[in-house]
């Protein structure tokens, strides 16, 4: 079983507003101080429709798929599309909804996400929604997220959005979180990416606080050294796979991750046994979330009501 914990679709680039393209101004700059030569840091954007997305993820057995909310970024994927994809195959896809905490709706919003939507957890990113991550309207969605039993994944600063604040980034920010609600729980995108070690702490202190290895592949040193930092601290059973798609794909993450070890070879490097490897690639994360059954549907008088 392989549950890619971490995937994003989109109907156009233009919804992702200022949160992952970057500031085309600063990357011009950028090329012309170095004459012209530095071009391959524009990041393209790919395709994200929903029907590449289903074509590049049947390797796997199951997808989250996220949206996306950010009113200080100007980008917005709406639950409402998130939820029409994954209604074409419930049984292989799972919906999270973006939610802004420092939206004034935002309770209203979580809500008819679970009970309206179907859509069964959600993302946040308080760099890239310019909150503290104990914000006290942040820490509202946390206590309602843990009454309806709603995981929630946490992007990590944007690398090519220089409005991503990365002092709200920093995962030991959640250690109060992680004590106020100890029956949430949350998972660091990318193991908190470059903030990893205190990544890895939350992990062996609280047993609700997870991570995914998304967007790490594609640094292949640094995926290295933090599986190897996991391992060796103990918590590699609490890293879960994600892809990113569709900057990648399951299939080729799966590779990279199983390349780890060409850095040990001929050294004194450690090595990270393969069957760790193949532990965190096929790992079967719907239960450490909460998401292992179906859900059941509920109606809008409940919802109202709740």
């Amino acid at each position: 079983m392989i549950v890619d914990c971490h995937t994003h679709i989109w109907q156009s680039p233009e919804q992702l507003g200022n949160a992952l393209l970057g500031d085309p101004a600063s990357l011009l700059k950028g090329n012309a101080r170095m004459g012209g030569k530095s071009l391959h840091l524009w990041r393209s954007t790919p395709p994200g429709d929903p029907d590449h997305h289903w074509a590049q993820n049947q390797t796997v057995t199951t997808a989250i798929v996220l949206g996306f909310r950010s009113r200080y970024l100007r980008a917005e994927i709406p639950n409402r599309f998130i939820a029409e994809y994954v209604r074409r195959a419930p049984d292989r896809l799972i919906g999270f909804a973006g939610i802004d905490p420092t939206a004034p709706n935002a309770i209203d919003e979580l809500r008819s996400a679970k009970v309206l939507l179907g859509l069964r957890g959600l993302t946040i990113s308080p760099a890239n929604q310019d909150f503290h991550p104990c914000d006290t309207r942040a820490m509202r969605i946390y206590a309602e997220a843990e009454r309806l039993k709603m995981p929630i994944i946490v992007h990590p600063a944007s690398a090519y959005a220089s409005a991503s604040k990365l002092e709200f980034a920093q995962p030991y920010l959640f250690d109060e979180v992680a004590r106020t609600f100890p029956e949430l729980r949350l998972v660091i995108a990318q193991v908190g990416y470059p903030f990893v070690d205190q990544t890895i702490l939350l992990m062996s202190k609280h047993p609700n606080v997870y991570a995914d290895v998304s967007g790490l592949p594609g640094r292949p040193w640094a995926a290295y050294n933090t599986i190897v930092n996991c391992y060796q601290g103990g918590v590699l059973d609490k890293l879960l796979f994600g892809s990113d798609f569709p900057y990648t794909n399951a299939t080729e993450c799966i590779e990279a991750l199983y390349s780890l070890n060409q850095f040990s070879f001929g050294s004194n490097l450690p090595l990270v046994p393969r069957e760790a490897i193949r532990s965190i690639i096929e790992r079967n994360s719907l239960p450490l979330l909460g998401l292992e059954s179906t859900p059941v549907a509920t109606s809008k008088t409940e919802a109202t009501a709740s």
